[in-house]
């Protein structure tokens, strides 16, 4: 049977394999990149250099948003769902999505798709922006009834 520790394992799991996808992009970027090359006239014009700095500076914010959401993820397992700490994971959360589409938008001057993934970003930025105000109220919530006698 389905139950939250089997989704809370599951969804760590999905973290890890996200963490070994971002790792090996990374060391095989430069692999990545000349493929795209050969498949496409449009990157071939662009030039290896910008996809790779593209590539590089975006797996900072990935990884600083796939280490915020194991942390919350190993919270919510511990039982501590609605706290302030994991309101500033969130947050940290949504200012990654939004740094992952600022370096697509900048991106696109280059290469136009990567708009399209500028756009994804930015709409899952906004998503996790309004989970953390949910959060964030339901933890004031919580304080206000703890102090409440």
């Amino acid at each position: 049977m389905w139950n939250d520790s089997r989704s809370l394992f599951l969804s760590k799991i999905c973290v890890f394999f996200f963490m070994g996808l971002l790792v090996a992009s990374t060391i095989f970027a430069p692999l990545l990149v000349n493929l795209l090359m050969v498949v496409s006239a449009l990157a071939n014009s662009a030039g290896k250099t910008q996809f790779l700095a593209t590539i590089y500076v975006g797996c900072v914010p990935a990884a600083v948003l796939l280490i915020c959401m194991y942390i919350l993820l190993r919270r919510i397992g511990a039982g501590n769902v609605f706290v302030r700490e994991n309101t500033s994971c969130l947050r940290y959360m949504s200012w990654c999505c939004f740094a992952g589409a600022a370096i697509c938008t900048a991106s696109a001057f280059y290469y136009i798709p990567w708009i399209a993934i500028a756009i994804a970003a930015a709409f899952m930025g906004l998503i996790v922006r309004v989970v953390k105000n949910i959060v964030a109220k339901a933890v004031s919530l919580q304080d206000d009834a703890d102090f409440t006698i």
